[in-house]
């Protein structure tokens, strides 16, 4: 099975992480922390999620085999979330 990632903040997209649309289904694009009732819960640019994102870099680190520090996460969000649905251009 192929690991989706929410096309918003990168985060693993699984069942119980599906944002909603409009007539409460289940979004298979975004996260039930980006995406709720058909809209994204926060206006803001790609750079200011990366900030936003980067404060869980702990949370990461818990599955990376070498430990990153907070600039090297956003420096990998810099590279990945232009490949997102959200902020390709």
């Amino acid at each position: 099975m192929e690991l989706k990632f929410c096309q918003s903040c990168g985060m693993p997209l699984t069942e119980p992480m599906k944002g909603t649309n409009a007539d409460g289904s289940k979004n298979e694009d975004y996260c039930i922390y980006c995406y709720k009732d058909g809209a994204f819960t926060k206006d803001c640019t790609m750079e200011e999620m990366i900030d936003f994102c980067s404060q869980f870099v702990d949370e990461v680190n818990k599955n990376m085999p070498t430990p990153m520090t907070q600039e090297q996460y956003k420096g990998m969000m810099r590279q990945f979330f232009p490949t997102l649905k959200r902020w390709k251009q």
